[in-house]
C-alpha cells in the first residue's frame, strides 16, 4: 500500500466540536483528507458542510461513534480504512472533563471520565495500530494534557489521571516503534494547556486560557511535525509546564 505524500488521510475521533473540530477545519485547510467519528451526527454533518464549502477538493467521510464501545471503535476504525485505502494519521481526541472530588459520591462522573479518557484511548490505539501495523507505516497521535504531569486536586484529579495514562500510555509505545525499524510508525504525544472549548468552558480558572484558532494551529504544528511530545501553545506551557514537574504541592495548587 503506497503512502499517499500528495493528500494524506487523518482520522479524528471527537470531532463534532471543540478541539476536534478545530483540528479538523486546519487540518484541512492544509490538505488533508478528513475521516471524522463522534456521536454528534447533526454536528458532524454541519462541519463537513462547512469544509465543503471552504475546500471543496477535500473528501470528508464521517461516522457516528461512542469511543468506549469497543466494538464500535475497531469497525469504525476499519470502515474508513477500507473506504481511504489506508490511514496516514488517526488522532486520538475523543475525552471528557468530567470529574468530582473522590469520596463525594460522584463515583458514576470520575469513573465515566476514566472509562473515556483512558480505556476507550487504550482501545482506540489498538484498532489504529492494527492498521498501521498491516500497511507498516502511520502516525498515531494522543492527545493528551499538561495535568498529565503531575496530581491535581479535587475536580481534576480522576481528569489528569486519565492524561498521565494516555502519556504513559503513548511513550511505551513510541519506545517500542523506534526499536522497530521495519515499521515507518510515529506516536506523538499532544499536551495542550487551556484552550477554549466546550470541555473547559466551566473552568474557573482561565488566567492562562487562549482562543481556540491560535490554540489548535499550535496543536497542529507540532502534529504535522510529528513532534514526539509538545506542550502547546509553547507559552506559556513549556515553562509553565517545567516548573509544574518541580514545584511542591502547595505551590502547585496556587499556580493552578
Amino acid at each position: 500500500m503506497a503512502y499517499r505524500d500528495a493528500m494524506p488521510t487523518t482520522l479524528i475521533t471527537g470531532a463534532s466540536s471543540g478541539l476536534g473540530a478545530e483540528m479538523a477545519r486546519q487540518l484541512a485547510d492544509r490538505g488533508h483528507d478528513l475521516a471524522l467519528a463522534a456521536r454528534r451526527a447533526e454536528r458532524l454533518e454541519a462541519l463537513r458542510d462547512e469544509i465543503a464549502a471552504a475546500h471543496p477538493e477535500r473528501r470528508v467521510e464521517l461516522r457516528d461513534l461512542d469511543v468506549t464501545d469497543d466494538d464500535a471503535v475497531f469497525q469504525v476504525f476499519d470502515e474508513f480504512a477500507a473506504a481511504f485505502d489506508g490511514l496516514d494519521r488517526v488522532i486520538i481526541n475523543a475525552g471528557l472533563g468530567k470529574g468530582a472530588p473522590i469520596g463525594t459520591g460522584k463515583y458514576w462522573a470520575n469513573r465515566q471520565t476514566a472509562m473515556t479518557n483512558f480505556v476507550a484511548a487504550l482501545c482506540q490505539a489498538e484498532a489504529a495500530m492494527q492498521i498501521f501495523r498491516a500497511q507498516r507505516h502511520g502516525h498515531l497521535v494522543f492527545i493528551s494534557s499538561v495535568s498529565a504531569l503531575r496530581g491535581f486536586p479535587k475536580y481534576m484529579t480522576t481528569y489528569a489521571a486519565t492524561k498521565a495514562g494516555v502519556s504513559s500510555l503513548a511513550e511505551g509505545l513510541r519506545s517500542e516503534m523506534q526499536a522497530s525499524p521495519d515499521l515507518d510508525i510515529t506516536v506523538s504525544t499532544i499536551m495542550p494547556g487551556y484552550i477554549r472549548s466546550e470541555m473547559n468552558e466551566k473552568v474557573p480558572n482561565t488566567r492562562f486560557m487562549v482562543d481556540t484558532e491560535p490554540g489548535v494551529r499550535a496543536m497542529v504544528d507540532a502534529i504535522e511535525a510529528k513532534k514526539a511530545s509538545a506542550m502547546v501553545p509553547a507559552w506559556p506551557w513549556i515553562p509553565f509546564g517545567n516548573a509544574m514537574k518541580v514545584v511542591p504541592l502547595p505551590v502547585l495548587r496556587k499556580m493552578m
